[in-house]
């Protein structure tokens, strides 16, 4: 790392999205509230389905490792853009900087592994049922969530050890508010192009090659819920896995947007605006989605309370 233009005790500026315009406040007052409701939704759901034992099957298991790294995720960007937008304070060190860059890679590769996994879940669920629990067994469930967590964590290591290993120049101003590398990258003094292509890749194998395995598993879904002869199971079917591409639609529309689109053809602004969308929106719907539209979870939860009420 080039030493002479930074250390590790240095500041950067985050720009943030909102300001002290009435408009602003009320919007900012709208995404803490929602942001509120995400955080306890997905920590709802994880403790939830630890406690539950008729929940504890591998598509719950995933659904709450979903919910683990949303959880996460939102406690990663959101409190220190309300710290700094409440105290007036735009700093960010780089010391914290680095944090968000490895937290933030590592979460979102990580999701989009578990959200490829449960497609395969819903495949063999839908398309397998009686080979179902030797496809799934705990072990081979086990060993896919692992997998994902240190794919994830692998990219939020090499992401945030590249993108310092630069000289930033000029006015450390980061045009977002939390840190994401693709900003840091406009106020580099080197030549980033053997990185931005690395980082292309990385999309490929991060977003790109997810996306196909998803809709690999969910177009053989599709065709075996139409010509299932029950038109109770096609029901069943069909709920369960349009919730699950309307999560993935959702999550991979908005990251395709950041990372795969040319930048040339978006602002700064409109990155910001989807930024919130996936790391804001995308975990406050997916327990409403996955979990308290689910029947099966519905009624574990009556049971669960009325087991309480009990005692």
């Amino acid at each position: 790392m080039a030493w002479e233009f930074q250390t590790f005790n240095s500041d950067f500026i985050l720009l943030g999205i909102f300001d002290h315009r009435s408009t602003h406040i009320f919007l900012f007052s709208r995404v803490l509230g929602v942001s509120a409701v995400a955080i306890m939704g997905n920590t709802l759901v994880v403790l939830f389905l630890y406690l539950n034992a008729q929940l504890h099957t591998p598509m719950y298991f995933l659904l709450s490792q979903l919910s683990l790294t949303d959880l996460v995720l939102i406690s990663t960007t959101i409190p220190k853009m309300a710290f700094n937008y409440l105290s007036g304070s735009k700093s960010i060190t780089m010391a914290d900087c680095a944090t968000h860059i490895f937290f933030y890679a590592s979460l979102t590769g990580c999701e989009c592994f578990l959200l490829a996994v449960m497609a395969y879940d819903c495949d063999v669920a839908t398309c397998h049922p009686l080979r179902y629990t030797s496809l799934m067994r705990l072990k081979i469930c086990g060993l896919m969530t692992v997998s994902s967590w240190v794919l994830g964590s692998t990219d939020g290591v090499i992401d945030a050890v590249v993108t310092f290993s630069f000289s930033c120049c000029g006015f450390w101003v980061i045009a977002h508010f939390f840190c994401d590398f693709p900003f840091l990258l406009v106020i580099q003094c080197n030549d980033t192009s053997i990185f931005e292509e690395l980082l292309f890749y990385c999309c490929i194998m991060m977003i790109l090659f997810p996306v196909a395995i998803i809709i690999a598993f969910y177009a053989r879904v599709l065709l075996t819920v139409i010509l299932m002869e029950s038109g109770k199971g096609r029901h069943r079917a069909f709920a369960t896995c349009s919730s699950h591409l309307m999560v993935v639609g959702t999550y991979y529309g908005a990251v395709l947007f950041m990372y795969m689109w040319p930048a040339s053809n978006h602002s700064p602004a409109q990155d910001r605006m989807m930024s919130v969308f996936y790391t804001i929106l995308t975990p406050t719907l997916n327990p409403l989605i996955y979990s308290f539209r689910n029947k099966e979870v519905a009624c574990a939860f009556q049971v669960f309370r009325k087991g309480k009420t009990g005692e």
